[in-house]
């Protein structure tokens, strides 16, 4: 079977999309100011790509092992409640967050571009990373966009899913009218 179809079937039965933050949500340039303050910059059509996978009915969320009050922001900004920051073992936190919902992790994706990701992302039942990641992680993923962490992936991989679900079309509608 063709890449690109398992990863289209694999996508089309998930409840839950987790994101990764930094080289995923942004390019992964961590800001330092000299107050010890830490800015990062995140892509607006990354953003709107969260909220029209949340709109079609799939789920989303973020698991981060950084803690930051700008994810937190960001996170509040797109109306994404499901948000897990600082934590050491993200396939902990993953599980957590299935029983929780009462689902299976083949229901479940995630969207990571580091060796830390590796427990969820072969975990998971649909896998994504982006083509900055190490090749040790995106030759354990199922699918890996052409735009950057940051500047797009994450878009890409939202109308990915909404295209594997069918329901891609429906959701421009609104757009079109």
């Amino acid at each position: 079977m063709d890449t690109r179809v398992k990863a289209m079937e694999l996508a089309r039965h998930i409840c839950l999309m987790l994101f990764d933050v930094d080289g995923i949500l942004t390019d992964g340039t961590l800001y330092l100011g000299e107050s010890g303050e830490v800015m990062k910059a995140f892509n607006a059509l990354d953003g709107h790509g969260l909220k029209m996978l949340a709109d079609s009915g799939v789920e989303v969320g973020l698991l981060s092992s950084r803690r930051s009050k700008i994810v937190a922001m960001r996170a509040a900004e797109l109306g994404i409640d499901l948000v897990c920051q600082g934590t050491a073992d993200k396939s902990v936190e993953f599980l957590k967050m299935l029983n929780s919902r009462g689902i299976s992790p083949a229901q479940a994706g995630y969207m990571g571009d580091d060796v830390l990701d590796l427990p969820v992302l072969i975990r998971c039942g649909f896998a994504a990373s982006v083509s900055g990641a190490p090749e040790s992680v995106r030759s354990r993923v199922h699918f890996v966009p052409e735009a950057p962490g940051g500047r797009g992936a994450v878009r890409e991989v939202c109308d990915f899913i909404l295209r594997a679900q069918g329901k891609y079309d429906a959701s421009m509608m609104q757009y079109l009218k």
